[in-house]
């Protein structure tokens, strides 16, 4: 097996999302869940709730982009494989992602349909209620998958709400064959409870066959993907099935289990809650490259907490702040 030149390559979603402030009238009346990831089918549709946001601002997101700019601002070598289309959006999204020091050789999709975006809207108590328009990132073929590049990250990052459309399911599913190939480690974000709901059974598998060596959730998503209504009951039905289990749990803080043992960390403190947008993708960001260093756990866990109270004191999903110097003063 080769020594892995990369510490993370991730696939996902590649979306710039557009933020707006809100109130929880206006989620109510366009008949939203509050918090929570919907997809939008159609271009239109797209268009109709963009007509009705406020004043917005683009910030290129989609998690697992997230996560790997998080971790090249600390330092990562990271690349990303995700769909764009030949449009402004997708040049947006392709100069964001390589200005944050993130390899990304994807080719840009002719045609129709339009770089996938995601209107966010933002209540004062700093939740975000998604709307997703995937575009040309549901498209993602295996083919356009940079196998060399896969076979270099010591981990595969996934995340759920790419496993959604058919065509980019597939790929992931040979991006886990070439990491295992390999002797990688993949790592998977269960990403919203509405990915558990249409493929829960997918990801119950690949956690059954042994695919998956990180699994990340939120406390949420971990009861959903365990049909538990109890958190230790869920935590003690997935014990065991993957090597490295991390939950986060909003103001609770977050645990990971790892083997036999198991760590909890505190929330970091903050002044105020602007926008919870990202905070799993950057949590994961820290932890990841924790494990990256070679530190433990505990001290994982806790640069996980540092970059998401980072990223929900302001709005956009990506590190507003010089984040490498962030961790290491927390850390010391």
């Amino acid at each position: 097996m080769s020594e892995a030149t990369y510490d993370v390559v991730a696939i996902g979603n590649a979306i710039v999302d557009i933020l707006s402030q809100s109130d929880d009238e206006f989620i109510v009346e366009q008949g939203m869940t509050k918090g929570s990831m919907a997809l939008m089918f159609s271009p239109a549709d797209a268009d109709a709730l963009y007509a009705k946001m406020g004043p917005g601002r683009e910030v290129s997101g989609g998690s697992a982009a997230n996560t790997v700019a998080g971790m090249a601002a600390m330092g990562a070598k990271c690349g990303f494989i995700g769909q764009v289309a030949d449009d402004q959006l997708g040049e947006v999204f392709a100069h964001d992602i390589r200005a944050a020091g993130v390899d990304f050789g994807t080719a840009a999709r002719a045609g129709d349909p339009s770089t996938a975006r995601c209107l966010i809207f933002v209540t004062p108590d700093g939740q975000r209620t998604m709307n997703t328009f995937l575009g040309a990132s549901q498209f993602l073929p295996a083919s356009a998958l940079d196998l060399d590049l896969i076979a270099a990250g010591a981990i595969l990052y996934l995340e759920g709400y790419l496993w959604d459309p058919e065509e980019p399911r597939a790929a992931m599913r040979k991006a886990i064959e070439v990491a295992r190939a390999h002797g990688r480690k993949v790592a998977f974000t269960l990403s919203d409870i509405f990915c558990i709901s249409r493929h829960g059974g997918d990801f119950r598998q690949l956690i059954a066959d042994g695919l998956i060596d990180i699994l990340f959730a939120n406390e949420n998503e971990l009861l959903a993907l365990c049909e538990h209504e109890d958190f230790e009951s869920a935590v003690a039905h997935i014990h065991g099935k993957v090597p490295v289990l991390v939950v986060t749990r909003s103001e609770k803080g977050a645990i990971a289990l790892v083997g036999t043992e198991r760590v909890s960390v505190p929330a970091e403190p903050i002044a105020k809650v602007v926008d919870t947008t990202g905070a799993g993708d950057l949590f994961a960001a820290g932890f990841l490259f924790g494990q990256a260093r070679g530190l433990g756990t505990e001290a994982s866990l806790k640069l996980g907490a540092i970059c998401a109270a980072e990223i929900i004191q302001h709005y956009g999903a990506r590190p507003e702040c010089d984040l490498k110097a962030l961790v290491e003063a927390k850390l010391g």
